[in-house]
Parts: C-alpha cells; structure tokens; sequence
C-alpha cells in the first residue's frame, strides 16, 4: 500500500482537473482526495497499491484535455487507510 502526496502545477484550474482525476482514481481503486490551492497550483492524496497510484500520478503529469501540466511534486507519506476519493474545499 502507498499513499502519496502530490502538487500539480500549470494550467491546471479551471479545466476540470480535480473532476478527472476523481473519476481516473475511482477507475483505479485508490482513495484520497483533491482540491484547488490558492496559488493556482492543485493538490492531491492518492492512496491504493502502487500500480494503480502510479497510474493516477500518471494521469495527474498529463491532466485532462485542455490543460496544462508544467509540473508535478510527489512525496510518499505513510498511508491512512479510507475509502473513496472526494473533491474537497479549495485550500
């Protein structure tokens, strides 16, 4: 099991970026959760097996049509167990 915390950067507001990845982590199996940042930058907590997290991350370098992804910082954090992936408040 693995959980990782992660900032994207880019155009990454405002083009659906938290709606796809919450749909790309319920079609992998992990839990966690998104949200906006003020800066204009998203962040995440995925967490599943490591296959299907590295398929988010991969996801989440390439985020959905019509953005742009500049960057995106990966750390592993040690895993907190839970269920579904939610859309929370912008931070």
């Amino acid at each position: 099991m693995r959980r990782v915390h992660m900032r994207a950067e880019g155009e990454v507001q405002g083009v659906g970026y938290r709606y796809t990845m919450q749909h790309v982590a319920g079609s992998n199996g992990v839990s966690g959760w998104v949200r906006n940042l003020r800066d204009g930058r998203v962040e995440a907590e995925i967490e599943g097996e490591d296959a299907a997290v590295q398929a988010v991350l991969d996801w989440a370098a390439a985020g959905p049509r019509g953005g742009r992804v500049t960057a995106v910082h990966v750390r592993d954090i040690p895993p907190a167990g839970g269920t579904g992936f939610e859309i929370r408040r912008d931070g």
